[in-house]
């Protein structure tokens, strides 16, 4: 039985696929450019501070789960990602001893209603690290280029954090950033006795006023569940909702693209998609289409657009889409601090992040690895959540068996209250965020053979580390040591060895992957020139993390928004020249 397509009558001047970071910013650019704009998302609207949605301040008594992840929500009840790594319906595979964990974000704004809001910026020799290091390849574009628009988003949505004068850590326009909390404050002592830095955090969270539209944070530490004032970014509340009220912004939600649409000549017309409603297939017209929907769903969609133009997928004659992929490395350790036993209770919530972080500080040629990371630091007196971290369980388990101390109760009644006064809050960790080389052997391909639940061809992953990634691994827990136990911590647990590869996570485990329609001046091994324009069809844009050449040891998002902003600028110049 064939679906019946539906086509649209109006045709829009940009037709937008996803709404998180990329898609987001494209869509509030050019719609107060005075474009016509379509979004299409793949879930549902979204907005915290309506009833229906809001899970901020929300009592663990209130889930029936007690706060714990579902399929849908992988990292807590009330946590405001809904999507995962495993949705209904919606499968991938990988190819046969290879690796990788796909995260989809299924509601407008994306992964932006999750994420740790770490707002860095890449600097200098991030754009040119084979010219540092001889691996992988250069962008073509570097640090200058990107710059206005890192200073455009650092005053649009906010960022707090210090001035530090450290060159590849470029400063910006700072909002004043949180004093460091108790635990962190310890971590920084044992840091600053091996002169490893501890510097203020760069996150997108408002600490003064920048809008009426937006509120300041009351430091309820739940930015992860979606804030109703506003004072943390995401995309769907600081762009989407924006732009659809200044500008004419249509939102289609539940509709899973299928295909960019072609003419003869190989240009896109729109996008045909599969609405979640009613399961049927509907077309959309425009004049240029932006495909923001994550990096590897942007691929999937190029390559399942086949055409006689394009019989490989859209855009991809140099065989490249999909190729590159690569994800930020993780590691992780935690420790007890000993000396934060039957501390004063009082409320040090804080913003829903790490007040404080280490950036990459050391120089490569004198390590065994070529690329570098970043520390981010956790702990102390956050409501507990039931299977997530600071559990009395692991604090407990810990007491027992290293000082014979076990709760006389066994975990119930006065026993367990006693130890939640003595032990609550004296967990702390680390987690390392680094650096991948990208690589042409780590790739994404549609799996022929699979479909979804729409009829939509799947991906199928090959990826695994290499040897530069394991070593950094090694050298991020060689470090996690000897900050916590300069710090005065206990470690927990047995440090990770080379048979779990240091400890690193699955490949797609810090939902940072970026690489696969990368940008570059030569057609044959890139997908986009430098503005995210298709090589082979030049009224196609990419805004998400596709477009990275390199990662960095930096989130992804800043890089992201600064370059749909740039982007979106020269497809406003290149409409007003008729060149598209």
């Amino acid at each position: 039985m064939s679906l019946q397509i539906k086509s649209s009558q109006e045709a829009y001047d940009v037709i937008i696929v996803g709404s998180g970071a990329g898609g987001g910013m494209a869509s509030k650019i050019l719609s107060e450019a005075g474009f016509s704009v379509a979004v299409v998302e793949a879930g549902g609207d979204f907005d915290p501070a309506k009833e229906e949605d809001r899970t901020q301040l929300r009592n663990p008594w209130e889930s029936p789960r007690r706060g714990a992840g579902t399929r849908l929500r992988p990292f807590g009840d009330f946590d405001a990602a809904i999507g995962g790594w495993d949705i209904e319906g919606e499968p991938y595979t990988t190819t046969s001893g290879t690796k990788f964990d796909w995260f989809r974000s299924r509601m407008v704004g994306g992964r932006t209603n999750h994420w740790g809001r770490i707002s860095l910026r890449f600097g200098p020799h991030d754009f040119k690290r084979k010219d540092i290091d001889g691996l992988g390849d250069n962008w073509p574009i570097g640090y200058n280029d990107l710059k206005p628009y890192y200073d455009k988003v650092d005053q649009l949505i906010g960022v707090f954090g210090s001035k530090e004068g450290i060159f590849n850590e470029p400063d910006g326009f700072f909002l004043p950033p949180p004093k460091p909390r108790l635990h962190e404050l310890f971590i920084k002592k044992g840091a600053d006795k091996v002169n490893i830095p501890v510097i203020p955090s760069r996150l997108s969270i408002l600490t003064r006023p920048i809008s009426n539209d937006r509120g300041v944070c009351f430091f309820c530490r739940q930015c992860n569940r979606g804030c109703q004032a506003y004072a943390d970014f995401s995309s769907g509340t600081c762009l989407v909702k924006p732009a659809m009220k200044k500008g004419k912004v249509d939102l289609f939600t539940y509709a899973m693209v299928r295909k960019v649409t072609t003419n003869e000549r190989g240009l896109a017309t729109g996008v045909s998609y599969i609405s979640k409603v009613d399961m049927k297939e509907y077309k959309l017209r425009s004049r240029v289409v932006v495909l923001g929907a994550s990096a590897c769903e942007s691929a999937r969609i190029m390559l399942n657009s086949k055409s006689k133009t394009h019989p490989n997928g859209l855009g991809n004659g140099s065989g490249v889409v999909g190729r590159y992929l690569h994800d930020s490395t993780g590691a992780d350790r935690m420790a007890i601090l000993p000396d934060l036993f039957d501390r004063e209770k009082y409320n040090e919530d804080g913003v829903g992040g790490m007040h404080v972080y280490t950036p990459w500080w050391l120089d490569n040629k004198k390590l065994d690895f070529a690329r570098g990371y970043h520390i981010e630091y956790w702990g102390g007196m956050g409501m507990p959540g039931y299977g997530f971290g600071f559990g009395m369980d692991t604090v407990r388990q810990y007491i027992k068996d290293e000082f014979g101390n076990p709760s006389p109760n066994g975990g119930y009644g006065k026993g367990l209250k006693k130890d939640i006064r003595r032990y609550f809050g004296t967990l702390v960790g680390m987690s390392g965020r680094g650096e991948c080389i990208p690589r042409y052997e780590n790739y994404c391909e549609i799996d022929t053979n699979t479909v979804d639940k729409y009829g939509i061809p799947v991906l199928k992953f090959n990826y695994s580390w290499s040897d530069q990634e394991i070593l950094q691994a090694k050298h991020m827990q060689e470090t996690f040591e000897e900050i916590l136990t300069n710090s005065g911590a206990i470690l927990l647990g047995q440090k990770a060895g080379p048979e779990s590869q240091y400890g690193l996570h699955a490949p797609g485990r810090i939902i940072h992957e970026v690489g696969t329609t990368r940008m570059g001046k030569d057609p044959g091994t890139s997908v986009l020139n430098s503005h995210c324009q298709a090589h082979e069809c030049n009224n196609l844009f990419v805004v998400d993390g596709g477009p990275f050449v390199s990662q960095a040891d930096k989130n992804p998002t800043w890089t992201i928004l600064a370059l749909a902003w740039r982007t979106s600028d020269h497809i406003i110049s290149e409409i007003k020249k008729k060149n598209i």
